[in-house]
């Protein structure tokens, strides 16, 4: 049964399925030898065959296993990605020298995660502004063209004064990210997933697509887009290739992790990715895809299966 608050599952059913999970996972195993074995050119190219989607490691994710600046840019190359996202700002020089880009920076607003205080509570705007600015600043620098922001937590404020707060305070930094050229794209996370705080944030205040798409049109400018992440977007809403066709004009950012568990992008999760990168190109989408998925298993592998399955 499909209630208003079930997501749907944007796949098709049935062997087709497994043929392709399967194939990409062979493919995969022949692309590259191992995380701590050299590669060649041709290893690459036997990975990404058609190239049409632009793919990146997010760094959070991956970090744990190459903490090395160095050994991650190699993996990532290796893969045949051009981007480490999110990325703390002392990697970028290795970024710049390896001819990689960062598809879209962080901002730091530690000791606080940066999506717990963002635009919706007038209270943080000056920290938060601060923040994205520095970031901004940093993006420009290196041509990097997209920032992160977030809702934030509601902090006791009313989804529609939360909204009205973040179309407000996005007002105050998105004409300089403009005047830097770059985008500022506004997270919408689930609030679901309780298990793991990097899995769901129960608490935040941008749960809904349609929440994060209405200030975006309301502040009005081609700089403040949506990062749509096919996990977060397919616990909360679902709908994943109609919601791509109808925000085409929004979309700025893309992430990817299986649904449930924010893992790989294998068969023992419910999100099929190729139909949605096929969207993504019916769309003329020209930005990066994010790989964002926690690993259970050899983070090398299940990258390898996730370059290749989203390389359609």
């Amino acid at each position: 049964m499909t209630t208003p608050d079930s997501p749907r599952d944007d796949r098709p059913v049935g062997a087709s399925r497994r043929d392709v999970l399967r194939a990409a996972a062979g493919a995969a195993a022949l692309g590259i030898a191992g995380a701590g074995q050299s590669t060649t050119r041709a290893s690459t190219m036997s990975l990404i065959k058609n190239g049409r989607i632009k793919q990146s490691l997010v760094h959070w994710c991956y970090e744990p296993y190459w903490k090395d600046y160095d050994a991650f840019i190699k993996v990532t190359k290796d893969l045949g990605c051009a981007s480490v996202e999110l990325a703390p700002p002392a990697m970028y020089p290795h970024l710049k020298a390896a001819g990689l880009t960062n598809a879209i920076a962080q901002i730091d607003i530690s000791p606080d995660p940066p999506f717990t205080k963002g635009f919706n509570n007038p209270a943080n705007w000056d920290r938060v502004i601060a923040a994205t600015r520095k970031s901004i600043d940093e993006c420009a620098e290196y041509g990097y063209k997209n920032v992160i922001c977030f809702t934030g937590y509601d902090e006791g404020i009313s989804a529609e004064q939360g909204a009205a707060n973040c179309v407000e305070g996005l007002n105050k930094i998105v004409p300089y990210a403009a005047e830097k050229g770059v985008t500022l794209c506004l997270e919408m996370l689930n609030t679901r997933a309780d298990d793991h705080p990097m899995k769901g944030h129960p608490g935040y205040q941008g749960n809904h697509v349609d929440y994060c798409v209405d200030i975006i049109r309301k502040v009005g400018s081609p700089n403040l887009k949506l990062l749509f992440d096919f996990y977060h977007v397919q616990i909360m809403d679902g709908d994943l290739i109609r919601r791509v066709h109808q925000l085409k004009d929004v979309i700025g950012h893309i992430h990817t992790a299986g649904n449930p568990g924010r893992a790989e992008l294998d068969a023992k999760q419910e999100i099929y990715f190729p139909p949605l990168m096929q969207a993504l190109i019916d769309i003329g989408y020209d930005g990066y895809v994010g790989h964002e998925f926690i690993p259970t298993r050899d983070p090398l592998e299940g990258l390898k299966e996730a370059v290749v399955l989203c390389d359609v």
